[in-house]
C-alpha cells in the first residue's frame, strides 16, 4: 500500500476512539467551567469552554459528512481539535479573573487537550505531521494571544508587571508541553509502524499460506488422480489382461481341445466376475478390502491362493497368519506390490512356480516375490516402463520404503519389497 492510500485509508477503531475522547473533554470542559468565576456568568462560560467541542462532536457524529468530505473529513476533525481548545482557552481568558500564574496553568491545561489529537495525528498519519503540529502550536498560541490583547495590544493574560521567575517558569512549561507532546508523537507513531510492519507481514504469510494451500490441493488431486489410476491398473487392468489370455487360450484350443478351451472360458468368466467385484470395491473404497477383512498377512495368504488357482500355478507362501497391525499406508502398498509382482508373473514370466515371502521383525517389513521364469533386462524395463514397475516404486516411496527387482533373461525374477519403519 502506498503512502497516500494508507493516509487516505483510516485506521482501524480511530473515529470511534476519537468521538469518546472528544466527548470526555467536552464533559470535563463543562464541569471546569461552571466551576469557574467567569464575568459573563456560568452560561457564558459554559458557551466559550465547551462550544468548540460541541461543534468537533457534531462534526463527527454527522453520519454523511464521512463521504461528502472524503480525504478532507478527518484532517478537518483533527484541525477542529487543535485549534478549538487554543481559541476557546484564549477567549476564556477576556471573561475570566487570571492571577499573575495564568500563563503558567494555561500552558500546561492545554497539555491533555494537545495530546488527543497529537496521539490521533501520529496513529493516523505518523511523525511529520506530529512534527508540523507541534511547530505550529506555539505560533498559534502567540497568534491568539494578540488577537485577543487589549487596546494597547498588550496580552491581557500577562499582568503589568512580569517578574523574570514568571517569563522562565512560562518557558519552561511551554518547553515541557512541546516536549511531551513530541516525545507522545513519537512513541505512538514508531508503535504504529511496527503494528503497520506486522499487519503487512501477516498479510503477505497469509498470501504465501493462500499459495501453498493451493500448491497443496493441487499436489494431493495429482496423487490422488496417481492413486486412482494405480487402483484401476491394479485391479481392471489386471483382470482385463488375464481375461484376454484365458479367452486367447480358449479361442487356439477350440478346434483341436474343446472340452479345455470351455474350461479356459469358465476361467475367463470367474475372472470377469471378479474384476467386476475388485473394480466395484476400489470405486468404493480405494483401498483393498481384503485387508480390513483379513488383514495383511491372509490377505497376502489368499491373493496368492487366487492366482495359482486362476493360472495352475504353484505358488508357496511364507506369511505369518497373523501381523500385527501396521500402519494402513504400508499396509496397502505391500498388498499392491504384491498384486502387481504375482500379475507379471502370470502374464509375462512363463514360469512354473512361484513363491511369496512376508518378514515382519519389528518395524521392519520385507515382502518378497520371486518366480523361476524367463526373466527379462530391468534396465530396460525400467526405461520402456513395463511390467508395472514405476506403479510398484511409487507405491514404495509413499511409504518411505525401497523397492529392488532382480531379474536378468531366463534366470527368473525377483521383486524384494523393504519397509524399515511400517508402524
Amino acid at each position: 500500500m502506498s503512502d497516500m492510500e494508507r493516509r487516505s485509508t483510516l485506521e482501524p477503531g480511530l473515529l470511534s476512539l476519537f468521538r469518546m475522547l472528544t466527548a470526555f473533554r467536552v464533559g470535563l470542559v463543562m464541569l471546569g467551567a461552571l466551576g469557574a468565576q467567569h464575568r459573563g456568568g456560568p452560561w457564558l462560560a459554559l458557551l466559550i469552554g465547551s462550544g468548540d467541542g460541541l461543534i468537533l462532536l457534531a462534526y463527527l457524529a454527522w453520519p454523511g459528512l464521512p463521504r461528502r468530505l472524503g480525504r478532507l473529513y478527518l484532517p478537518l476533525g483533527l484541525g477542529i481539535a487543535v485549534v478549538g481548545p487554543l481559541l476557546a482557552q484564549h477567549a476564556q481568558a477576556l471573561f475570566v479573573e487570571t492571577s499573575a500564574f495564568a500563563p503558567l496553568l494555561m500552558a500546561w491545561q492545554q497539555l491533555p487537550v494537545l495530546l488527543i489529537p497529537v496521539v490521533l495525528i501520529a496513529w493516523q498519519y505518523g511523525f511529520r505531521a506530529v512534527l508540523t503540529v507541534i511547530v505550529g502550536t506555539p505560533l498559534l498560541d502567540l497568534g491568539l494571544a494578540l488577537l485577543f490583547g487589549g487596546p494597547s495590544g498588550a496580552i491581557p493574560l500577562l499582568p503589568a508587571e512580569v517578574s523574570p521567575d514568571l517569563v522562565r517558569g512560562f518557558a519552561i512549561a511551554l518547553f515541557s508541553r512541546t516536549s511531551t507532546l513530541l516525545v507522545a508523537g513519537y512513541m505512538v507513531s514508531r508503535l504504529v509502524m511496527a503494528q503497520r510492519q506486522q499487519r503487512a507481514a501477516l498479510a503477505q504469510a497469509n498470501a504465501r499460506l493462500v499459495g501453498y494451500a493451493a500448491t497443496l490441493e493441487q499436489l494431493t488431486t495429482s496423487r490422488e488422480r496417481n492413486r486412482l489410476a494405480r487402483e484401476l491398473h491394479d485391479t481392471l487392468a489386471h483382470s482385463l489382461s488375464a481375461m484376454a489370455v484365458q479367452l486367447e487360450a480358449a479361442d487356439a484350443l477350440w478346434g483341436t481341445a474343446p472340452d479345455e478351451a470351455r474350461k479356459r472360458l469358465a476361467q475367463s468368466l470367474d475372472t470377469t466376475r471378479d474384476g467386476l467385484a475388485e473394480t466395484r470395491r476400489a470405486l468404493q473404497a480405494l483401498r483393498a478390502s481384503p485387508l480390513d477383512d483379513l488383514g495383511l498377512g491372509l490377505a497376502v495368504r489368499a491373493l496368492a491362493e487366487s492366482v495359482a488357482a486362476r493360472n495352475r500355478l504353484a505358488v508357496d507362501v511364507q506369511a505369518p497368519e497373523t501381523v500385527e497391525r501396521l500402519s494402513p499406508a504400508v499396509e496397502q502398498c505391500v498388498y499392491r506390490v504384491a498384486q502387481e509382482a504375482l500379475e507379471n508373473v502370470t502374464r509375462h514370466a512363463v514360469a512354473r512356480r512361484a513363491s511369496v515371502g512376508l518378514e515382519v521383525q519389528g518395524q521392519r517389513v520385507v515382502l518378497t516375490v520371486a518366480d523361476d521364469g524367463q526373466g527379462f533386462d530391468v534396465d530396460a524395463a525400467l526405461a520402456e516402463d513395463r511390467f508395472g514397475l514405476r506403479g510398484m516404486r511409487e507405491w514404495a516411496e509413499m511409504v518411505g520404503g525401497a523397492l529392488k527387482v532382480s531379474s536378468a533373461p531366463g534366470q527368473g525374477t525377483t521383486v524384494r519389497l523393504t519397509v524399515e519403519d511400517a508402524l
